[in-house]
């Protein structure tokens, strides 16, 4: 059992697989809304909308999760005033400020030349430098999402699957489509050092799209979501001490594997369902 249990015998492994645990309950608490409404490009825009903060952290010496933080602001505060624009589609916006805000990144990182590291920490990140600090936010942001994600549970679930239920119920969902972004560039924030932008995605939406054929319930989902998560970031972290690969990539890799594997198993069951007694499944249109 050595393979098994040596590698976590290793103290900025075990720091690594504290923060990817961490992440991972983060990630679902977010990544379950995320499927749900099927906010993946939404996702994926704001975790690339982080750049021009986090380059100009680099640039003036200063904190890149601050900068980080300012830049998931100002996205979250584009796609809320673009979304209420009534001859705009919610997915033009998006796209423009993904766009924007990538391009500027860019333009702020080719004015140094000492940013190739930086920049290729922000896009991959690096879990195996987790350091305790790290883990005390790491905490902080997954207590900040559970209290989010408790008390606007009822107003999301209504937005979810009908927002014009949640205009009548006076669950006001304009307000909680803006919360609900929040929460997602918390999640976002939280994440990016850990396995990078472009990685991120991995464990926000691979776990609770692999959860969902299996849970009956939102908090299901997120409860299994956030299983799938840590079983990703353990095997992910031991597949690469032993093949020597990217324990980033390799963890969100592995979260993807495990939602086909999960959708395969759910594909199955329905099929053995769909033929009591072993008798074939009559052919329909």
């Amino acid at each position: 059992m050595e393979w098994l249990t040596g590698p976590f015998e290793v103290t900025f492994v075990q720091r690594a697989l504290w923060g990817g645990m961490l992440v991972s309950a983060i990630c679902a608490l977010a990544g379950t809304w995320v499927v749900l409404r099927g906010m993946a490009f939404l996702g994926d825009a704001m975790s690339h909308g982080l750049l021009p903060g986090v380059a100009l952290a680099a640039l003036f010496g200063g904190n890149l999760l601050v900068g980080a933080l300012l830049s998931a602001a100002v996205m979250t505060a584009g796609v809320t005033v673009l979304g209420r624009t009534p001859r705009l589609s919610q997915d033009t916006g998006i796209g423009l400020l993904f766009v924007g805000m990538l391009s500027l990144g860019v333009i702020i990182v080719s004015r140094s030349q000492s940013f190739a590291v930086d920049l290729t920490g922000f896009l991959f990140g690096d879990v195996l430098a987790v350091r305790e600090q790290d883990l005390v936010l790491l905490g902080v942001a997954l207590l900040l999402a559970l209290a989010v994600s408790a008390l606007g549970h009822r107003a999301f679930l209504a937005l979810a699957f009908d927002p014009r239920k949640a205009r009548t119920l006076g669950l006001r969902p304009r307000l909680a489509h803006a919360v609900l972004l929040g929460l997602l560039a918390l999640a976002i924030v939280a994440s990016f050092h850990i396995v990078g932008t472009l990685l991120v995605l991995g464990l926000l939406i691979a776990p609770p799209a692999a959860a969902l054929p299996w849970a009956r319930s939102v908090r299901g989902v997120m409860a299994l979501a956030t299983v799938l998560g840590v079983a990703a970031t353990f095997g992910g972290l031991l597949l690469s001490w032993h093949l020597g690969t990217a324990a980033g990539a390799t963890v969100s890799a592995l979260a993807v594997v495990l939602f086909f594997l999960s959708h395969l198993a759910s594909g199955l069951r329905h099929r053995r369902r769909a033929r009591p007694g072993g008798a074939p499944a009559a052919a329909t249109d």
